[in-house]
């Protein structure tokens, strides 16, 4: 069974720092697109970030832009979110999400385009 299981969410303070990782059971992470969505109570999921399969393509939403950096860690089967300069806006459960591409090119910042997800980690950036 596919699943994705998100680590290293927590509480920071203003300007701190975190990475997120998402680990993959059961299926290698490197046919797939890996999207990185928040979603912070009363509002819509969001696209964060995501990552192509295969030529590193990547896409930032302009709000974090300059301060994520997300990555893919073959070796451990792991996509990252390196996150600094951490807001209060950032706060949030933050999710990632794969989908099995042929376009080594391509990923999404739209979650329709997912099908498997994992089970979120509370970020949460407060003084």
């Amino acid at each position: 069974q596919v699943q994705l299981v998100e680590s290293g969410g927590g509480l920071v303070q203003p300007g701190g720092s975190l990475r997120l990782s998402c680990a993959a059971s059961a299926f290698t992470l490197d046919y797939y697109a890996i999207g990185w969505f928040r979603q912070a109570p009363g509002k819509e999921r969001e696209g964060v970030s995501c990552i192509s399969s295969r030529d590193g393509s990547t896409y930032y939403v302009d709000s974090v832009k300059g301060r994520f950096t997300i990555s893919r860690d073959n070796a451990k089967n792991t996509v990252n979110l390196q996150m600094n300069s951490l807001k209060p806006d950032d706060t949030a459960a933050y999710y990632c999400a794969a989908v099995k591409v042929a376009l080594t090119s391509w990923c999404s910042h739209r979650p329709e385009w997912y099908d498997h997800w994992g089970q979120g980690t509370q970020v949460t950036v407060s003084s």
